[in-house]
């Protein structure tokens, strides 16, 4: 995959997106016996955009960031915070 198709993948608006281009989620699935690098490689390619997809009926648009934290991590740490607040 070319940096430019990542980048375009980006880009797509969850308003206008063709339903018909997007892969549902729940129809995914990924071999588990494979290494995480494998996974993730697996997912990318049968998800065909990891940016905007189909899940539970609604199109779903994500985002990711660069970190060490797991969503787990980050999900602890939101209801860790939601509890004091």
């Amino acid at each position: 995959m070319k940096a430019i198709e990542f980048e375009e993948m980006k880009k797509v608006d969850i308003r206008t997106v063709e339903l018909n281009i997007l892969e549902d989620l729940d129809k995914i699935e990924v071999d588990k016996s494979l290494t995480k690098e494998e996974r993730l490689l697996d997912f990318i390619t049968k998800i065909k955009n990891p940016f905007c997809f189909i899940c539970n009926g609604m199109v779903v648009k994500t985002s990711y960031s660069n970190t060490k934290d797991s969503l787990e991590d980050k999900l602890v740490q939101l209801c860790l915070n939601m509890e004091v607040n």
